[in-house]
């Protein structure tokens, strides 16, 4: 039963990822320090001092930075693959298992895996919304996915199974959101 706890721990911090790359990290890494949660041996430099300083000036530059309209687009281009890395990273570094092929092949399907399929969808929301609002409604955009990055966070450490389910729903949700957009007919002009 550990290792289940530890998993959706592990995914649902990734699943963050897809939202904000730093913001669980440094969630994360703030309650390792506290002694919250524990990381797998070869993680602990997670909660050291030097990490969390480090992760919390990323998480600033990353917050302010999605609040500029043309660089938050940007960002979206380079953020997927490093939220990939993050989303593994984090994964693997609380999942208790003891064959070191099974923990990284989890961490990068289960969390690397989420944290891509996350931001691709808040990427195509973004894109979504400067195409219709000109980037005049990319800041709402950018503030419920911090909200959506801090809460969740707090809630994977806290209530890791509940944070599970709660990312299973915004999965489908976005999994719905490009089908349904799929199938819409093209209107011509």
């Amino acid at each position: 039963m550990e290792w289940v706890l530890s998993l959706c721990l592990g995914i649902a911090l990734s699943a963050c990822c897809g939202f904000r790359i730093f913001v669980p990290m440094l969630v994360a890494s703030l309650a390792v320090k506290l002694g919250w949660i524990a990381v797998t041996p070869g993680f602990e430099w997670l909660g050291s001092w030097t990490a969390f300083f480090l992760l919390a000036t990323a998480t600033t530059i990353e917050i302010g930075a999605y609040y500029i309209p043309w660089l938050d687009n940007a960002l979206d281009t380079v953020a997927t693959p490093i939220a990939f890395v993050a989303g593994t990273i984090l994964t693997t570094s609380f999942v208790e298992v003891d064959v070191p092929m099974l923990k990284w092949g989890l961490g990068i399907v289960a969390g690397g895996g989420t944290a891509g399929l996350i931001q691709a969808g808040t990427s195509l929301l973004r894109i979504g919304s400067t195409a219709t609002t000109g980037g005049l409604g990319n800041p709402v955009i950018a503030s419920a996915e911090n909200i959506a990055s801090f809460g969740l966070s707090f809630v994977a450490v806290l209530l890791p199974l509940i944070a599970a389910f709660l990312v299973l729903l915004i999965i489908g949700f976005f999994i719905r959101a490009m089908v349904t957009r799929e199938r819409q007919p093209v209107r011509s002009k």
